[in-house]
């Protein structure tokens, strides 16, 4: 679970990098990998409810 928390922490930094670029300088393309980040920060973030669920059974 450690992997995955890494990775959404990531994932995360960079949405936040492009989405400032975005809003300040208006980057188009900032803009777009904001995007996509977003859709695998959802990804993510379902996978690690499904973890913790099954880690509190135990």
């Amino acid at each position: 679970m450690k992997d995955l928390v890494d990775k959404i922490k990531e994932c995360y930094e960079g949405f936040l990098t492009d989405a400032n670029l975005q809003i300040e300088k208006s980057n188009k393309a900032a803009g777009t990998r904001a995007r996509k980040a977003s859709l695998e920060l959802e990804k993510m973030l379902k996978e690690f409810r499904k973890v913790s669920l099954e880690a509190a059974k135990k």
